[in-house]
């Protein structure tokens, strides 16, 4: 079962690639990763019939109790039979649908893809935790494929009022799946099945996971996104909304139902909301002119009455329910593809401009007519069977039985509603040119609905599949047959059948009560009254809390740390007693001054006196690294402020010199008053923590780990990149997209256009005699240059990149390592750059910074994986002992790969600083004609 969704990932993310190199043709190697899904289930049978269970499991997150635990019974196999059968049609039906020029048909094909292992995640699933995973992508995936044409309004508002529903829903599930597994103390669904919680704590739990199946399903009151998801391409409308999507919600309720049935709330829910989502959506139906809306409202009519059957919670309900889930997915699904077919060919949908097209089209009516058929519960379909089984499994309820026998004959009207408004001859309608379907588009419908015609009399066999889900609920024995004798729900049939064709027959003298006759829940306007109404609230809150002033903000968020915090903290005193204020005098005398240069950094009022000041306190608490005995960290601590300090400078450029024009002195004051509390209250945090252990602390076994597993005496490196490697590697992908932000936003072109170059080497010429110590120097003003600073850099830079290689292999035993070492390196690059200006930069680096992060980064994660090949421990070192003959023995760390991708990680980080900052600002204040804020090139020297 793993192997089926591995197969749907890389099918769907090879998708794109596919498509661009064989159009809409990809689509069918594609379609069989649901085939094979298909395939697997139809293999499964005999295991199914017997009443049998297949199960995987894979221990994924223990203390959270998620594992993949996957299980397919009955229910779970019927619903793989149809995700990936239905989804491998949809995919050929796909390449005949799609225009070849369509923008974005590689992602949409990739999506759809990843929607179907998505549900085929959420059917397999037998932990309550993974099935909301599951459950969630097929709700992001969906929105994605409703939003597929980004440019038409309708496609956006659809696609977001779709996710805003059902996340909600999906929500209040994971509440309710919480409270389960936590009172059960398992989450895997076939063990809370054995020994189920109770009490009203499960009442309020079931409610919460009523929410999201209804959400899901488009049940009343949340029915209002699934008439506007029709803006959605047919295959999406054929394949979510008839097949997959929506079905979810019936699914979980039919998993749940054997053990939840019981509880207070779940059949009046189900059955209330279900049946009055029947008779409403089915209303609605008989209203509408695009076809495609009258399958939706014809959608939600049928999903009310799953709901309900499905909830019921008896045996013969449970069969029932089986049955019309297998048939309505065949022909609402046939006639979906049947609307896409007829908008393709006619170029409309609207009903009162199609005439004639059954004989011009004979196959396709064909097709809708068993489809249709299907849907009215006419025999011998599979529809009639699933149709008679509802209605013998509601005998017993009077009142619903009368609101399903309503519901129906609405059912028969708006299907026979369908095939004349599509292909009917109506007078005075002139017929529309229509083209040829291409066999994609006929083939799949065809054999959805010539299956849905083959069901009805197998429905013997049928029967002894679904025999072993009905067998855990209680009551009577009704088996599935097109031919039961002449019972109540046979005359049942018959008469819904008839009243369904008179209520056709009666259209235009119904026409004006159903023009009249409208219910307000499936209207759109009450979701937008109450997204306009949140709107208006986020407008009228922003306005008095978003000032567009950082200060205020940062103000903000500092005074709350000072009053709750900080308040705790004054009430329940927790710093131990008594407390050792320094270990040495040279601690309160650094730590004065880091006070000191704090504060007047608060009061400074130019932004380079403020950065300089801040600088100090870097610089001091290096000091206090230093006298702790630790030269790693201070080392670290010192490169860090330095190319801190390097870049504030070259953003200040751009900046007022001043804070404010107008500085004023109440507002210095408090903003010191607020940075000494905050100081203050950080301080007795950091001392109430330090003196609340009470369990050993982790790192007291680092030391030995460090020599006995990662083969390295520096504890903080080998933290770093072995034992705490797993957060080095989300810190270094931090480190990858802060510089991608900072390049989006300063670069005004595109961050790969080409970088500056020299325009030859005859453009600045050397005076004779003249010695050019850097080849960039000459394209600086002249009172920009150092000829000092030219020298030094050229005598030193070769120097300090080789330190910093020093630094990266020696870090594993003594100070250094990937990160101090790509600092180095970086303050190498900073200093070319100073001295001779952005063509100098790119002399130096003539790389790009992208190229270098992603292969730090690459670097940096293909050593886990190797790793994770050869040791089965993602990220674990390993000591390679080598002997050359000059050299002798030594050995050799694995870790230090990971180290090397570290290392490039950051001199990528500083060389996008260096050119964002830098070479860009200096660009652009060149530009802007300020050539003296920058080091902008000398235009006589041809640099502009």
């Amino acid at each position: 079962m793993l192997v089926l969704l591995i197969l749907h990932l890389v099918a769907a993310l090879l998708a794109p690639l596919l498509v661009r190199w064989w159009g809409l043709r990809a689509c069918y190697p594609l379609a069989l990763a649901p085939a094979a899904a298909f395939a697997w289930a139809l293999a499964r049978t005999p295991t199914v019939r017997d009443g049998g269970a297949l199960t995987e499991n894979y221990p994924w997150i223990r203390q959270l109790h998620l594992d993949l635990a996957l299980r397919v019974t009955t229910l779970s196999w019927l619903m793989t039979l149809l995700v990936g059968g239905i989804g491998a049609l949809v995919l050929v039906y796909c390449a005949g649908y799609l225009a070849p020029d369509e923008p974005g048909l590689g992602r949409f094909v990739g999506v759809l893809v990843a929607f179907a292992g998505a549900m085929l995640g959420v059917v397999l699933a037998d932990n309550l935790l993974l099935l909301y995973v599951c459950w969630e992508l097929t709700t992001v995936f969906s929105y994605l494929l409703i939003g597929h044409d980004p440019e038409r309004r309708a496609s956006r508002w659809a696609a977001a009022q779709a996710l805003t529903v059902t996340t909600l829903g999906g929500l209040a599930m994971l509440v309710g799946f919480v409270m389960i597994g936590q009172r059960a103390g398992t989450y895997r669904w076939s063990e809370i099945v054995a020994a189920p919680p109770g009490g009203g704590y499960l009442t309020v739990a079931v409610l919460l996971v009523l929410a999201g199946a209804l959400t899901k399903s488009a049940v009343l009151p949340f029915t209002a996104w699934l008439p506007a998801a029709m803006a959605a391409p047919t295959p999406v409308s054929a394949y979510l909304h008839a097949a997959a999507m929506v079905k979810a919600g019936v699914y979980l309720v039919g998993l749940l139902a054997p053990v939840l049935a019981q509880t207070p709330p779940w059949r009046p829910v189900t059955a209330v909301a279900g049946l009055a989502t029947l008779v409403v959506g089915g209303w609605a139906a008989l209203r509408q002119t695009d076809l495609k809306l009258l399958l939706a409202y014809g959608t939600l009519s049928q999903l009310g009455l799953l709901m309900a059957v499905t909830g019921a919670g008896t045996r013969e309900a449970a069969r029932a329910a089986l049955a019309l889930l297998l048939a309505h997915a065949l022909f609402k699904a046939t006639l979906f593809l049947v609307v896409g077919v007829v908008d393709h060919v006619a170029g409309t949908r609207d009903l009162r401009e199609l005439t004639g097209l059954r004989r011009r089209l004979p196959v396709l009516w064909a097709v809708a007519l068993l489809a249709a058929a299907s849907m009215a519960g006419a025999p011998p379909l599979v529809g009639f069977v699933a149709k008679e089984a509802v209605l013998y499994a509601f005998l017993h309820d009077p009142l619903a039985l009368g609101v399903v026998l309503a519901g129906s004959a609405l059912t028969v009207a708006y299907s026979a509603r369908f095939l004349w408004g599509a292909f009917g001859d109506k007078p005075g309608v002139d017929p529309v040119p229509v083209t040829r379907p291409a066999g994609a588009l006929v083939l799949p419908p065809a054999l959805l609905a010539l299956t849905g015609l083959l069901l009805g009399p197998l429905a013997d066999p049928v029967d002894a599949l679904l025999v072993p889900y009905a067998e855990a609920f209680p009551g009577g024995d009704h088996p599935l047959a097109l031919w039961s004798g002449p019972q109540p729900a046979l005359w049942l049939s018959l008469s819904v059948l008839a009243a369904g064709g008179l209520l056709f027959l009666l259209r235009a003298p119904l026409a004006p009560v159903l023009a009249r006759v409208r219910f307000p829940v499936l209207d759109p306007e009450p979701y937008e009254r109450i997204t306009h109404v949140f709107d208006r609230f986020a407008i009228m809150l922003t306005g008095r809390i978003q000032r567009g002033s950082l200060p205020q903000y940062l103000g903000t968020i500092l005074v709350v740390l000072v009053v709750l915090p900080g308040g705790a903290m004054l009430l329940v005193r927790p710093w131990p007693i008594p407390t050792r204020l320094w270990d040495s005098p040279m601690q309160p005398l650094v730590g004065l001054i880091i006070t000191v240069a704090a504060v007047l950094a608060v009061a400074a009022r130019t932004r380079l006196t403020a950065m300089l000041l801040v600088g100090v306190t870097g610089y001091g608490t290096a000091m206090i690294f230093v006298v702790h005995g630790a030269p790693d960290l201070a080392l670290t601590q010192i490169l860090v402020e330095t190319a801190t300090i390097t870049f504030f400078v070259l953003a200040l450029r751009r900046l007022p010199p001043r804070f404010s024009v107008r500085p004023r002195r109440r507002g210095r004051w408090v903003r010191r008053g607020i940075g000494v509390a905050v100081g203050a209250v950080l301080a007795g945090l950091a001392v109430a923590a330090s003196g609340s252990r009470r369990l050993p602390p982790v790192s007291v076994d680092f030391p030995r780990l460090a020599v006995e597993e990662a083969y390295g005496n520096n504890v903080v490196n080998v933290i770093l990149v072995d034992i705490r490697a797993w957060d080095t590697v989300g810190e270094i992908s931090v480190l990858v997209v802060a510089a991608t932000g900072v390049a989006s936003l300063i670069f005004e072109r595109s961050r790969t256009d080409p970088r500056p170059r020299r325009r030859g080497p005859s453009t600045v010429r050397p005076e004779p005699g003249q010695r050019v110590w850097l080849r960039g120097g000459p394209t600086l003003h002249e009172r920009r240059r150092s000829l000092v600073f030219e020298v030094v850099t050229r005598l030193i830079f070769h120097s300090v990149v080789l330190f910093s290689l020093f630094l990266l292999f020696s870090g594993h035993n003594a100070p250094g390592g990937g990160f101090v070492g790509g600092l180095v390196a970086a303050l190498a690059l900073t200093l070319r750059y100073l001295a001779g200006g952005r063509y100098e930069l790119e002399d130096a680096a003539p790389v790009g910074a992208g190229s270098v992060l992603g292969v730090g980064l690459g670097t940096a994660v293909g050593s886990g994986a190797v790793a994770l090949l050869t040791t089965g421990n993602l990220l674990e070192s390993v000591r390679v002992d080598l002997s050359l003959p000059v050299i002798g023995d030594f050995y050799l760390i694995t870790s230090l790969v990971f180290d090397i991708g570290v290392y490039l990680v950051v001199i990528g980080l500083a060389l996008d600083a260096l050119r964002t900052l830098g070479a860009e600002v200096d660009r652009q204040i060149q530009n802007a004609g300020q050539s003296a804020r920058g080091l902008a090139a000398d235009r006589r020297g041809g640099q502009g």
